[in-house]
């Protein structure tokens, strides 16, 4: 079984997943980053594949792709760092996170190819369009057994998001706003009843709820509200600031019980 649709078997609330880019802070942190989150329980891991124009991203994630791709990481170092992974006995889901040009560039079969022969689960890429998806992306990835998970925001109609809910596997992301990745303090009303909208879907596929969470109050709303959450920018920041995973996410944790 696909290690992500295990993961929502296992434990059906409260997961946490956490997102930091491939080549940052430094060129060769990628391997202890995801084994130091597995150590400390987190359920599921994003890496960003970084990309010198990463629209839906904030500043802070704009910020860690440009240093990742000065201090020169490539997707092929990137499959390369993560190879050796599985055999080293690293068994949570890994996601890579990126946008279409360097994955188009490889070419789509040998892309999903690699990321079965490394151990990748599950791919998100926002840039990439539903129909080019269906008629091109997905029999590949299904051939691979990778999970294509897509993204809906509060201006997704209830019809894209029920096809989206039909035609692909893993998780739904819930991107909790319009806006680009990025911290807030608290979720309004407006998220809330978007929140609550999908839930009375009472849609096939859990979802996972990103995009501003960091403290208390943020993380509590979407693992109420989802299956848990995902945490991108608070992560980066502090491994930014502090240059490795054990000190960053001990921070995290501190920041995520602080209103």
């Amino acid at each position: 079984m696909n290690r992500i649709n295990q993961i929502f078997q296992e434990k059906s609330k409260g997961l946490l997943s956490l997102y930091f880019c491939a080549g940052h802070p430094t060129l060769e942190s990628t391997s202890d980053i995801i084994k130091t989150l597995e150590q400390k329980g987190i359920d599921f891991i994003e890496v960003g594949i970084p990309f010198s124009d990463p629209m839906a991203d904030g500043p802070v994630i704009q910020d860690a792709s440009t240093k990742a791709l000065r201090n020169g990481m490539t997707l092929q170092k990137l499959f390369s760092q993560l190879e050796p992974l599985r055999k080293e006995g690293v068994k949570l889901p890994l996601i890579l996170m990126g946008y279409m040009n360097p994955i188009y560039h490889m070419g789509y079969e040998p892309f999903f190819r690699r990321c079965e022969e490394v151990g990748v689960d599950g791919v998100i890429i926002p840039d990439l369009p539903f129909s080019d998806y269906m008629n091109e992306v997905k029999s590949i990835a299904d051939k691979h057994d990778i999970r294509v998970i897509m993204l809906i925001t509060p201006e997704t109609s209830d019809e894209r998001i029920r096809f989206i809910d039909e035609n692909t596997d893993g998780f739904i992301y819930m991107v909790s706003s319009a806006a680009t990745t990025g911290a807030q303090k608290e979720f309004d009303q407006a998220k809330q009843a978007y929140f609550e909208r999908i839930d009375k879907m009472n849609l096939r596929h859990p979802r996972m709820i990103g995009f501003g969470i960091s403290n208390r109050q943020t993380l509590a709303s979407a693992q109420a509200n989802a299956a848990g959450a995902i945490i991108g920018s608070k992560f980066v920041s502090l491994l930014d600031k502090l240059g490795a995973p054990l000190p960053a996410i001990e921070e995290l944790f501190k920041a995520l019980s602080e209103d």
